[in-house]
């Protein structure tokens, strides 16, 4: 695979499903099969799995945005370097919403299958979200 196609398939992956919500992307970008390990731990397997997630961090960050800092892709393997930013309005690790826009860095690691993503492995700073999440009043 190209690395030019790795590239927008990536770029597909956070502007349009993540940052639009628009699964429609799925069939489109992904194997059927998809294995994804989300940044809050979370693990799910094909379209159903990975729209489940989606909802789970829609509920909590619903105008959550993925700003991709980096890309950096090498055969069927890639890496992108993110900024994830959202506005803290549902539940989340135990915290009630503080309806505070929150941002943090975070990863993902993109395997692809043919011309589409088979597996994405994304790390998030969760310390870093968790530290925002309960800071109260500049504590």
């Amino acid at each position: 695979m190209s690395r030019s196609r790795n590239v927008r398939l990536i770029e597909t992956w956070y502007y349009r499903m993540w940052n639009r919500w628009d699964k429609s992307a799925f069939e489109e970008i992904l194997t059927p099969d998809i294995a994804f390990r989300g940044s809050l731990g979370q693990v799910k397997r094909g379209y159903e799995g990975l729209s489940e997630y989606m909802d789970f961090i829609r509920t909590a960050f619903p105008d959550f945005t993925n700003r991709i800092e980096d890309i950096i892709s090498e055969g069927e393997k890639a890496f992108a370097r993110l900024t994830y930013i959202g506005t803290h309005a549902g539940e989340l690790f135990g915290v009630a919403p503080t309806h505070q826009e929150v941002t943090y860095a975070g990863a993902g690691v993109f395997s692809f299958e043919g011309e589409k993503i088979r597996e994405v492995w994304v790390l998030g700073d969760i310390h870093g979200l968790l530290r925002q999440l309960t800071k109260r009043d500049g504590i």
